[in-house]
Parts: structure tokens; C-alpha cells; sequence
């Protein structure tokens, strides 16, 4: 198991580094941040242009440009954006709004969306399975802007109703917000209720398709079978042998749906305010900054790489194949 492990990670890691020359790549031979600096009104001094074009080794080719920017990241220095501030500098906060709303909100959904599929299964053509695979297929079909519209205007009419902002749906916090640790843990989670219920429960409509087809798979299976057979209700044999083996499929989509939903939430972010990694490669695009491009492209791989490898894990621990092997 432990070289399965090691293989996997070592492959990950040339993916990472093959990924983030890409993008790094694409940003280089499609983004002109020295004409981006030049259109500014009024233009700024030839000397600044000049530092500029020596600080992004423009006139390098571009596999040493990324070799050079790939050397500095190791040592935590993402260089600086067109507009001279540090990357390194941005970078946590960054990733801590990213990871505070989307780990959540990921959570969520992947616990209740495996709950909500293995039930579907279990009462196939149930009024429970067809109430929650018509519920499933609408959120599916709701564009995530349209999403968080609507649960905006629903959280508008609680808070009418209630005649309190008990929901708030702009920003992470309150602004200038003065209080002790229980009031501030209250005011984060007022701003934090919206984007993670969009987030979750598009996670939720998702996996429990998923879920539900692995788990029908199963439950027809002759394993399980011979499990009740030996003696097991259908019960234990459905949640020991059964789940177990269902969610072997599922690990893998799991680890990747998180890491890719970081710059897939853009939509989320901006809506309701929260100024995370995603809507800072929208910025950096927008800006024509190679070096939040290539940042946050480099966070995205490793995530990935982190959620893939730890699907690993779990497919071993899931499948003793994998252990044997």
C-alpha cells in the first residue's frame, strides 16, 4: 500500500508542475501587462515600464521565465501584480476565504448527498425517490448565479418577516463590526449561511446521483447476497458490505469535484461578496497579471493533487485489493 501511495504522489506532483507551466505559459504568450501599464492615465515613466519588463524577465524565453518564477514560489515569493503589490502578501487571506466557504459548504453536500443517494436506492420508486430526483434535477438544471439570487431574496423575506437581519448575504463580516468572540463568531456565521447552502446544495444534488446509481449497482450484487445468507439483516449487510463498497467510486470524485470547485465558485464569490481564489483569477485575468494567474493555477494543481492523493488513501482503505496488491 505504502508504494501504491508513493507512486501516486510522485505522479501527482509531475502533473502539478506540468499543469502550472501551462497555465503559465498561456498567460505569457496571450497577456501584455506592460501595455496593460502603459494605458494608465497619466502613462507612468519609461524607468517604471523598463523594471516592470526586467522584473517579469519578459525578454526571456518563457521556460525560464516560469523555471525562475517556479524557484521563487518555493521559497514563498509569487512575485508582484501589475499594479505592484505583493502576491505572497494576498495569498493567505485568499486561500482562507476560499477554504473557509467552500470546505464547508463541500462537507455539507457530500454528507447529505450520500445520505440522500444510498436512500434513493434503498426506496427505489418510492415517493422519497422521486421527490429527491425531482429536487436534484431542478437545482442541477438552476445556474449557480440564479441559485444564490434566489435564496438572497428568500433570506430578504426571513428577515422581513422576522423583523431582525438574522441572514446577512454581502461580504465575510460585518463592516467595522466591534464585539467579543461569541458576537463576532455570530456576525461570520450570518455571512457565511448563503454562499455555503448555494455551494451545498448544488454538492448535494450532485453526489446523490451518483450515489444512488453506485448504491443500485450494489444492492443487486451477489456478495451481497451470500453476506445475508451467512446470517447478516439486510441492514448490516447493506451498510458493512454494501455502502463500502458503493462508495469505492465515489472517493475519487470527491477529492477532484473539491479541488476544482475553488475556481468553479467564481460565480458564488461574487455574488455574495466574498473575495476568494476564484475571484481573484477573474482580477488577474482581467488585469493581465501572469503572476496571479500562475498562482493561483499552482494552488489549484496542489489542491487537486492533495484531494487526489488523499482519494488514494481512502481507495485503499475502501478496497483491500488495493492493499494486497
Amino acid at each position: 500500500m505504502a508504494r501504491f501511495l508513493v507512486r501516486r504522489l510522485v505522479n501527482y506532483i509531475a502533473l502539478c508542475l506540468v499543469a502550472t507551466f501551462l497555465a503559465f505559459a498561456l498567460a505569457a504568450l496571450t497577456f501584455d501587462p506592460v501595455g496593460r501599464l502603459m494605458e494608465r492615465n497619466p502613462p507612468p515613466p519609461q524607468s517604471v515600464i523598463d523594471a516592470k519588463r526586467a522584473e517579469l524577465r519578459l525578454d526571456e524565453p518563457i521556460p525560464a521565465r516560469f523555471v525562475a518564477w517556479m524557484g521563487g514560489a518555493v521559497q514563498g515569493d509569487f512575485g508582484r501584480t501589475t499594479v505592484n503589490t505583493s502576491v505572497s502578501e494576498e495569498l493567505p487571506r485568499r486561500i482562507g476565504v476560499s477554504l473557509r466557504l467552500f470546505l464547508i459548504g463541500t462537507v455539507v453536500g457530500i454528507g447529505i448527498g450520500v445520505v440522500v443517494g444510498v436512500a434513493g436506492a434503498i426506496r427505489q420508486y418510492r415517493f422519497s425517490d422521486y421527490l429527491t430526483t425531482v429536487g436534484s434535477f431542478v437545482i442541477l438544471s438552476t445556474p449557480v448565479f440564479l441559485l444564490g439570487l434566489l435564496l438572497k431574496y428568500l433570506a430578504l423575506e426571513i428577515n422581513t418577516s422576522a423583523g431582525a437581519q438574522l441572514i446577512v448575504f454581502t461580504g465575510e463580516t460585518t463592516p467595522g463590526f466591534q464585539g467579543g468572540f461569541g458576537a463576532a463568531l455570530l456576525d461570520r456565521i450570518q455571512h457565511l449561511i448563503l454562499p455555503t447552502l448555494t455551494i451545498a446544495l448544488g454538492q448535494i444534488a450532485y453526489y446523490s446521483r451518483y450515489q444512488r446509481s453506485a448504491m443500485l449497482d450494489v444492492l443487486g450484487s451477489d456478495f451481497l447476497r451470500t453476506a445475508q445468507a451467512k446470517g447478516l439483516t439486510r441492514r448490516k449487510a447493506l451498510f458493512k458490505h454494501g455502502l463500502r463498497t458503493a462508495l469505492v467510486p465515489m472517493a475519487t470524485l470527491f477529492a477532484f469535484g473539491f479541488g476544482l470547485l475553488i475556481t468553479g465558485g467564481t460565480f458564488t464569490e461574487r455574488i455574495f461578496g466574498w473575495f476568494g481564489m476564484g475571484d481573484w483569477l477573474v482580477y488577474g485575468i482581467q488585469q493581465d497579471d501572469i503572476n496571479i494567474t500562475a498562482t493561483v493555477t499552482l494552488f489549484v494543481a496542489v489542491l487537486v493533487l492533495v484531494s487526489g492523493w488523499l482519494s488514494d488513501v481512502f481507495y485503499a482503505l475502501l478496497d483491500p485489493r488495493v492493499r494486497l496488491r
